[in-house]
This record gives structure tokens, sequence and C-alpha cells, in this order.
């Protein structure tokens, strides 16, 4: 089992505090979403687990099968098991799609084979409903909103991540293929035994990605947490409701 944790992190970007105090704890085969208004340190929390260097960690802790990976690069985080599918996936001009996955799975496995690749991608297109010409365009240029984050999913899935992360995937999506890839991630996490913790505003992307646990955070911190139900009061009362803490 892996097991990422969270304790008493705050950090900061420019020199203001987005995250206070912030502790959490997920296990694999548990998914956790994180919900809450915007601006409140959603997106930097993934970011922060990736390693991004835009954000300042002041104090606290994050390690992964208790080890401490503040102190490594993304790629050697990405490396033991962590994956981030981006809210706004980045445009590479002149590398393809399979030279971007061919050069980072094979970074991963030491038996690395070119026709197992190439069959293994093609499948992941195809169940994504992308076409398999855009195996060879450069990745992400030209692709509409829709296809930048099947894309994630199809990097998922190839990569082979233990720890997932989901942030706003839904955005950008329509609602077939908000079902599709919101099945593909499930398949994925059931044969998988990963983890995932998922970003979102919205209860559409809980109808196929169901949570274990949902937390809402509010100044940086958590302020509630709760199982798939809370999901519901939060469409009924919104968040503001439960700005005080005492609400159940």
């Amino acid at each position: 089992m892996h097991t990422l944790k969270i304790e008493h992190l705050d950090v900061s970007i420019n020199d203001k505090k987005i995250l206070k105090d912030f502790n959490l704890t997920i296990n694999s085969g548990e998914i956790h979403a994180i919900m809450g208004p915007n601006g409140i340190g959603k997106s930097t929390l993934t970011k922060v687990i990736m390693g991004s260097s835009d954000y300042k960690v002041e104090k606290g802790k994050i390690t992964y099968d208790n080890k401490d990976i503040l102190s490594l690069k993304t790629d050697e985080r990405a490396r033991m098991g962590l994956f981030l599918a981006m809210q706004s996936p980045s445009e590479i001009e002149g590398v393809s799609n399979a030279d971007f996955l061919k050069t980072a799975v094979s970074s991963k496995e030491d038996n690395f084979k070119l026709l197992p690749f190439i069959k293994e991608l093609e499948a992941n297109y195809n169940n994504l409903n992308m076409d398999k010409q855009m195996i060879h365009r450069s990745l992400n240029v030209g692709y509409s909103g829709g296809e930048k984050k099947k894309n994630e999913i199809i990097q998922l899935k190839m990569l082979k991540p233990s720890f997932i992360m989901l942030d706003e995937i839904d955005s950008g999506l329509d609602v077939d293929s908000l079902k599709l890839v919101g099945e593909q991630i499930m398949d994925y996490y059931k044969k998988n035994d990963s983890a995932i913790l998922l970003i979102t505003h919205y209860q559409r992307l809980l109808d196929y990605i169901k949570p274990d646990y949902v937390h809402i955070i509010s100044e940086g911190t958590v302020i509630k947490s709760g199982d798939s139900t809370l999901v519901q009061l939060i469409e009924e009362k919104g968040y503001d409701y439960f700005k005080d803490g005492t609400n159940e």
C-alpha cells in the first residue's frame, strides 16, 4: 500500500500565504475530492505535491511511503509514482505525443520495448475516441480543451502512476467526453489499486469518479471533511455555509 501524507504545510507565493497548516493523508485505494471556491489553494496543493518551483514551502512536510519528497525534483517524484493531470496542459511545439511518452515511459522501465508501447498507445487513443493521427502531432498544439484533457488521461494510462492528481479534469469536456474520461480513469483505478486526489467545482464529475472522502478548503486549510454525501450539501448550501467550521 502507498501513502501520501501532508503535515502542517504552509505554502506561499510572492510573500502571499496560500496554504496554512494543511494536513491530509491519502492511501492506496482511496479517492479524495478537494472542493472550494476559486483562489483558495486547491491547484496550489497539487503543484506543490508535484514539485513546482513557483511556490515556497515555509514549513511542514510531504511524504510518500514515509519518504520526504520536498527535496526531490519533479521527475524524481514522477518516477516514484506521482502524476498530475493539469488544469491547463502545456503545449510543446516540435515534440510529438509519441516521442514525449516514449521518453517518459522508457525512463521508468528498465526493459522498454517499442512494439508493445506502440500497441498500448494506439489502444488508449481508441479507448478515448481520439484520432490516432494525433499520436504524431506536437504535444497539445492546436488541441481543443477537451482533447488536451483526454491527452492527459492517455499519459496517465501510459505512465501507470500509483498516486493520481486530477486538477479540474472536467473543464472543457462535453457530457459524452466527461463520461468517457470518468470511465477510463475508474477503469485504471480499479485495476491498479491507485489513489486519486481530484479537484473540481462540480458534482457532475463525481457522478463518475465517486469519492470516499470530500474535503472543503477555505483560506488555505481544510475546514470540513466528510463522505460523498457532503457534495450534495455543498450543492444545496454553498461554501459559505461551512466557513465557521461548525455546520454539519
